[in-house]
C-alpha cells in the first residue's frame, strides 16, 4: 500500500501526486510543490536579471543602484507570476505562466538612456504598461483577426529565437572570455546528460524534476572546476527591502511612443506564449479570456515594475519549455516559484546563490527546453493543416523573420525606431509577415483543404497506432516479468 501523503483525493476520484502535478487546480501538499517551483526559478533566474544588469551598465549606475534593480526585478517577477495564477478581475490568465524581465525593450531603453536619461525610460514603462493592459482587455475583439496559422508561426519563431540563447549559454555565456572552452563544454554536456538520464530513467514524480537534478549536478561540477564566482556573495546585507520609486519618472512623448510600439510587439509574443503553454500543458488552444488576461496581466505588472525602477515583464518562454518537458502545470507548484522570487527580493544572499549559476550549467538544461518550444510550434502548424496557403505563410514568414535578424545590417538605412523594433526581433517580423499574408492570400481551394485534412488524419492515425504498439509492448514486458 502506498503512503498516505503520496495520494490526493478529489471528488472525481483518487490521484497520485504525480498525476496531480499535471492538474492545474489539484490540491497537493505545498511543500511537495517547492522543488518543482524551485526548478522554474532556476530556469529563468539569470535571464530575468540580465537585462537589468545590462541597462545598469549603460546608465552607469553604482553598486547600490544595481542592487536596487536586482531586488525590484525579483519582486515584480514573483508578483507577476502570482498575478497570472490568481487574476484580479480580468487582469491575469489563470494559467501556470512564469513572468520575468523582457529583453524586448533593452535596445530602445539603452538608446533612451543615452539621450534622455533613465527617468524617461521609467515614465515610458509606466504609461506603456497601461497601454498593454488596454490591449489585453480588448483582445477578445482584435484576437479574431489572427488565424491559428499565425499563432503557430509566432510560437515557432519564439522557439527558433531561443535556440541561439541556449547555444550561447552552452558555450559559457555571451561575451565570456573563455567561451567554448573545454571546461564550459564539459559542464554543459554533463548537465545535459544528467537531465536526459533523469528524465528517461527516473520514475513517477521524480521524473519531473529532471531539470533541477541536472542543474544541481552541473552546479556541483562547476564548483569543483572553479567556475562558480564568489563575487556574487561579497558585501551583501542579510535582509533588504526593495526600494519603491528609486528613480524619478519623466514623461517624454518620444520615449512613450517607442515603448508603446514595443508593448504591442510584446502582446504578440504573449499570444504565442499562451498558445504554446496551453498546447504543451493542456493539449488545447487558449480560451479568449486566458489570452486577454495574460496580456493585461503583463501590462499591469510592467507598469508596477516601473515604480520599482525595473524594465517591463513578459511571460517567459524558458518556463513554457520546462512545462513541455515535465508536463507539470499545478498552480501550487508555480505559486511556490513565485513566492521564492518574492522572498529572494528581501534576502540578497538567496538571490546571490541563484545569480552564481554558471551560464554553461543553464545552457545544458535550456538547450533541450528551447527545442521543445520549436517542436510545439511545428505541432501547431500541423494542426492548422499543410495547405498550399499555410505552407506559403509559414515558409515566407519564418524565412524573413529568422533570416533578417541574422543579417541585421539589412535595416541599416531604416529609421531608428524601425531598427530598434525589428533588427533583432524575429518574432515581430514573423508575426507581421504571417498576418499580412493571412489577410492578402486567397483562401485554399476545397480540394487543398480536403487533402490537408486527410494528411492530418493520417498523421493522427499513425500516432494512435504507434501508441497502441507501445501499450502492447509494455503489456508483453509486464506479462514476461510476471511469469
Amino acid at each position: 500500500m502506498k503512503d498516505k501523503d503520496t495520494r490526493s483525493t478529489h471528488s472525481a476520484g483518487t490521484h497520485t501526486i504525480s498525476d496531480d502535478l499535471k492538474r492545474f487546480d489539484a490540491k497537493i501538499p505545498f511543500w511537495k510543490g517547492i522543488p518543482f517551483g524551485l526548478q522554474h526559478v532556476m530556469a529563468m533566474f539569470v535571464a530575468n536579471l540580465t537585462p537589468l544588469i545590462l541597462i545598469a551598465g549603460v546608465a552607469k549606475m553604482d553598486t547600490s543602484h544595481k542592487e536596487w534593480l536586482i531586488q525590484g526585478g525579483l519582486l515584480v517577477a514573483g508578483l507577476g507570476t502570482i498575478l497570472q495564477l490568481f487574476p484580479l478581475w480580468r487582469i491575469g490568465s489563470r494559467l501556470p505562466m512564469v513572468t520575468g524581465i523582457s529583453f524586448t525593450y533593452y535596445a530602445a531603453a539603452a538608446a533612451i538612456v543615452a539621450d534622455k536619461g533613465y527617468g524617461a525610460v521609467i515614465g515610458a514603462i509606466i504609461i506603456g504598461g497601461l497601454f498593454e493592459v488596454a490591449l489585453g482587455l480588448t483582445a477578445t475583439w482584435w484576437r479574431r483577426i489572427i488565424p491559428p496559422i499565425v499563432s503557430a508561426v509566432v510560437v515557432t519563431s519564439i522557439g527558433f529565437s531561443l535556440l541561439a540563447v541556449g547555444a550561447k549559454s552552452f558555450g559559457g555565456g555571451d561575451g565570456a572570455a573563455d567561451f567554448g572552452s573545454w571546461q564550459n563544454i564539459t559542464i554543459a554536456t554533463v548537465t545535459l546528460l544528467c537531465c536526459l538520464a533523469f528524465q528517461f530513467l527516473a520514475k513517477g514524480t521524480a521524473k519531473q524534476l529532471s531539470v533541477l537534478f541536472g542543474l544541481v549536478i552541473g552546479y556541483l561540477l562547476a564548483l569543483c572546476m572553479g567556475k562558480v564566482s564568489a563575487s556574487s556573495f561579497q558585501g551583501l546585507s542579510p535582509v533588504s527591502v526593495p526600494h519603491f520609486l528609486p528613480f524619478r519618472p519623466e514623461f517624454n512623448w518620444g520615449a512613450i511612443i517607442s515603448f508603446g510600439l514595443l508593448y504591442l510587439v510584446s502582446a504578440v509574443e504573449v499570444l504565442g506564449d499562451t498558445a504554446a503553454l496551453t498546447d504543451v500543458g493542456f493539449d488545447r488552444e487558449p480560451a479568449a479570456r486566458e489570452t486577454a488576461g495574460a496580456i493585461a496581466g503583463d501590462g499591469f505588472i510592467s507598469s508596477v515594475a516601473g515604480f520599482f525602477g525595473v524594465m517591463p515583464l513578459t511571460s517567459f518562454a524558458q518556463n513554457i519549455g520546462l512545462v513541455a518537458m515535465t508536463k507539470v502545470v499545478n498552480r501550487r507548484v508555480i505559486l511556490s516559484g513565485g513566492l521564492i522570487l518574492v522572498l529572494a527580493s528581501f534576502f540578497p544572499p538567496v538571490a546571490a546563490v541563484f545569480n552564481s549559476l554558471p551560464p554553461a550549467v543553464l545552457g545544458g538544461c535550456t538547450i533541450v527546453m528551447f527545442g521543445n518550444i520549436a517542436v510545439s510550434g511545428f505541432q501547431m502548424i500541423a494542426k492548422a493543416g499543410f495547405t498550399e496557403r499555410n505552407i506559403t505563410i509559414v515558409a515566407l514568414s519564418l524565412t524573413m523573420g529568422i533570416g533578417f535578424t541574422q543579417v541585421p545590417e539589412i535595416f541599416k538605412y531604416a529609421p531608428a525606431l524601425v531598427r530598434q523594433i525589428f533588427a533583432n526581433n524575429a518574432i515581430a517580423i514573423a508575426f507581421i509577415v504571417a498576418l499580412a499574408l493571412a489577410w492578402v492570400l486567397p483562401g485554399d481551394s476545397k480540394a487543398d483543404k480536403t487533402g490537408a485534412a486527410a494528411a492530418s488524419r493520417k498523421t493522427e492515425t499513425a500516432g494512435t497506432a504507434q501508441a497502441a504498439e507501445t501499450v502492447r509492448a509494455a503489456t508483453t514486458a509486464t506479462d514476461s516479468l510476471s511469469a
